[in-house]
């Protein structure tokens, strides 16, 4: 277990990505807190993973509320005495064009993804600096690279999250790495909370976008963070790995 009685906190990680970064966490150890903002996802989450023998509690989180933030770092403080690792994964898109799209809808995204993120890293540096190293990991995505129509608060805030990751390497190092993944096409459907589980189904074209042949699944996300929080990455500190199965480097041309 390479990350043994290590303590974790996974935002967002109740379902999706998030569901799976926290599962392989405790698979590997560690004392994983689930923040999420759906409680009915959460505390399914934790029953499951303390079922299956791990070390897991759920708290609610709005990573935009910074009374929230402030709360759980506390919480996990005064609890465990230690934060060792935060995976900065929570996030939310947006509706609407640039013509239609509201500024409450583009802040509440920008609030969410990156200043969030902000947030968290701020509150848990003290810990994870003592941690040394301790790790941030931020879900950032290939949309902060390349864009489809109408993403806007979405593309800006995970290249925001891009730009705060190597900052932040540089605020918080030797102490603490700092590192962000940037996720492709991930499938989550059946990855989500019981009420809402899906079996996905893609085209062939789908799968043909892809250079590995398959959509990707949050537990490639998983396997990285896991690789990232560990030892073995010790010399890895402000880098973005894209996790795309290649899709972003194919070119496409539309007949």
């Amino acid at each position: 277990m390479k990350l043994l009685d290590k303590v974790v906190i996974v935002t967002g990680g109740a379902q999706g990505i998030g569901m799976a970064i926290s599962e392989a966490f405790a698979r590997q150890g560690a004392i994983v807190i689930v923040a999420d903002l759906d409680e009915e996802a959460g505390v399914e989450h934790e029953a499951t993973l303390v079922s299956a023998g791990h070390q897991a509690f759920y708290i609610k989180l709005d990573v935009a509320e910074e009374s929230d933030v402030k709360r759980l770092t506390e919480s996990v403080l005064e609890r465990f005495g230690r934060i060792d690792v935060l995976v900065n994964n929570a996030g939310i898109g947006a509706s609407g064009t640039l013509l239609t799209r509201s500024m409450e809808e583009w802040d509440r995204v920008l609030n969410v993804n990156l200043r969030g993120p902000y947030m968290l890293a701020k509150y848990c540096a003290p810990a994870l600096m003592r941690a040394n190293p301790g790790v941030i990991l931020n879900i950032a995505s290939t949309r902060a690279l390349m864009s489809e129509a109408h993403t806007e608060p979405y593309s800006a805030s995970k290249g925001g999250i891009l730009a705060l990751t190597h900052s932040l390497a540089v605020s918080l190092g030797p102490n603490v790495r700092v590192n962000a993944i940037s996720p492709g096409w991930v499938e989550v459907s059946d990855w989500k909370k019981s009420s809402q589980r899906v079996s996905p189904m893609h085209r062939p074209e789908d799968l043909n976008q892809h250079p590995v042949g398959r959509v990707g699944t949050p537990t490639d996300i998983a396997d990285a963070c896991v690789f990232l929080a560990s030892q073995e990455a010790g010399f890895i500190t402000g880098t973005n790995l894209v996790i795309d199965g290649g899709m972003t480097v194919k070119m496409i041309y539309e007949e």
